[in-house]
């Protein structure tokens, strides 16, 4: 891996991990999370990554709460990458998955384990 793939990693686990941006500043984007929502769904994005983001199983990685940002998810989108299909402008646009991101964002934190009774028994 060269010096700016390794750099890139680096950023993008940051942004994984964090929901944050390397600078440590949260991600703000404004989109329309109610389109967002709609283009989610109706383009699929749902059956891999859950119908709130959190994916799980032999599904696609978690997308909320938190996701990455836009630029990243633009990235990856438009990228070939392991099992994600690649999306091409003429299917998804730009907008649309600026949208996206913000409905990603709109989705709230579920409960912390120590916050559920009946897992702390």
């Amino acid at each position: 891996m060269n010096t700016s793939a390794l750099g890139t990693f680096v950023a993008v686990a940051c942004l994984v991990a964090t929901g944050t941006a390397a600078t440590g500043t949260p991600t703000v984007l404004v989109g329309d999370p109610a389109n967002g929502k709609r283009v989610f769904f109706a383009d699929g994005c749902f059956y891999c990554h859950g119908t709130t983001g959190a994916g799980g199983g032999n599904a696609g990685p978690r997308l909320a709460p938190d996701p990455l940002p836009l630029d990243v998810v633009r990235t990856k989108v438009r990228t070939v990458s392991g099992r994600m299909p690649v999306y091409s402008p003429a299917v998804l646009q730009d907008s649309e998955i600026k949208d996206i991101v913000a409905y990603l964002q709109s989705i709230p934190a579920g409960k912390p384990a120590k916050d559920i009774p009946l897992l702390n028994r």
